[in-house]
């Protein structure tokens, strides 16, 4: 395959709009912009539609005018057993954990039926712009292995591993610490690094995990540092208190991660809702993130993440799903949801912060800026369509614009 040129306007980013003096430093728009990829699949450059026309005049032309490309969504906390489950009867989150997780969770030790949810996974994610998610598998090793053969086959840069649980959980989808090691190395060693593939150590939190399990997941990512670490933190004011009850030791629940290790530059820890000073503070000094799951926190009346609050401790925070009590496999959704936490704290989320956090910002958390997140020339050519006038009323609202101006960066 030789070179392609996509035209259409073109949005990416440059840095993070709330560090730069003015929105123009920020990203880079063209009206009337082309995207020119090779035949290795990375960008070679993108600038004015009809300046490269002519400078690459065998290129197959992929014309997209009047919509916009911009890079592909990024998803930063989801569950792929969940899918099944989405938006089951609102329980808070251990019953709903209990009462719908677990069951749907067990049911993926299937091999058949994980792999045609995996497929139904990744298609599910590619139909609402999302081309990379950092997914939680189930426990079994065969949960995993579907979910990356299914992100082969359709060229998704997928970053997943197993659930790591051996307490506070049905038998069938507990592990040992021993039995969790060897099957998480094996994983890392078939698939880490291979196509699209990246492994994230995945304990669920430290409910379903003791101490061993928890330091075991440590040393395997001091074994392995170019993986990711994955789970749960400060969700739910009872998980929050049952957690501290199994712990004694620890004086805040980012003690017991600290204690295990597990608190790196490459841990996504999901939710942050009740976090001290004192844990973001320690939280921003290693380089973690939180990912922020608005649909999921509304859904369990979790409660509402301080977006504005964390990056004041200097936490980096991207925007997740949480799917399946997240409600929506749209990151667009998302931030709407998203939008309204902040607003319902005094704090409003502009709308190009927000679409820097699931590009650019979002692969930055995961070290992936030089593949993915912008269309910068050698980046993965990784970007989605958006076309305005997929719906009447979205129609409406961009005619409104153009006769005001105010769509003009």
């Amino acid at each position: 395959m030789g070179e392609k040129l996509f035209r259409g306007q073109i949005l990416d980013f440059l840095e993070d709009p709330g560090v730069t003096e003015t929105t123009l430093e920020a990203l880079r728009y063209l009206e009337d912009g082309a995207l020119v990829t090779g035949a290795d699949g990375c960008v070679l450059e993108v600038g004015p539609y009809a300046l490269f026309r002519a400078k690459y005049p065998g290129a197959a032309v992929h014309d997209y005018t009047g919509r916009l490309i911009m890079p592909g969504f990024i998803d930063t906390h989801i569950h792929f057993p969940q899918m099944q489950i989405i938006a089951s009867y609102g329980r808070q989150l251990l019953d709903w954990l209990t009462r719908y997780t677990f069951p749907a969770e067990a049911q993926l030790q299937n091999a058949a039926l994980a792999k045609t949810l995996a497929r139904d996974f990744v298609r599910e994610l590619l139909a609402n712009g999302t081309t990379t998610c950092l997914a939680f598998a189930a426990e079994s090793a065969v949960s995993a292995e579907a979910l990356f053969e299914a992100a082969i086959e359709w060229n998704m840069r997928m970053i997943s591993g197993k659930v790591l649980m051996n307490r506070n959980a049905p038998a069938v989808i507990k592990d040992s610490a021993a039995e969790a090691y060897t099957e998480s190395e094996a994983l890392i060693r078939k698939w880490h690094k291979r196509e699209r593939c990246l492994y994230a150590i995945t304990p669920r939190f430290a409910i379903s995990c003791d101490m061993e399990e928890l330091k075991m997941a440590g040393r395997l990512h001091a074994e392995y540092p170019e993986t990711y670490i994955q789970t749960h933190l400060s969700e739910n004011r009872d998980e929050v208190a049952t957690t501290l009850g199994l712990f004694p030791g620890c004086r805040d629940y980012l003690e017991i991660y600290e204690q295990a290790g597990i608190v790196k530059d490459r841990s996504v820890f999901a939710h942050g809702i009740f976090l001290s000073d004192s844990e973001l503070d320690r939280l921003a000094s290693t380089g973690a993130s939180i990912a922020h799951c608005p649909t999921s926190n509304l859904f369990l009346g979790s409660g509402l993440y301080d977006l504005r609050r964390a990056k004041t401790h200097g936490v980096v925070t991207s925007i997740a799903t949480d799917v399946g009590a997240g409600t929506s496999f749209s990151l667009l959704q998302t931030l709407n949801e998203a939008y309204k936490v902040q607003q319902l704290q005094g704090c409003t989320l502009d709308p190009l912060t927000a679409f820097y956090m699931i590009t650019l910002g979002a692969a930055r958390t995961l070290k992936l800026e030089d593949k993915i997140g912008s269309l910068a020339v050698g980046s993965e050519a990784d970007f989605v369509v958006i076309d305005y006038q997929a719906q009447h009323l979205q129609a409406l609202r961009m005619q409104y614009l153009q006769r005001t101006g105010h769509w003009n960066l």
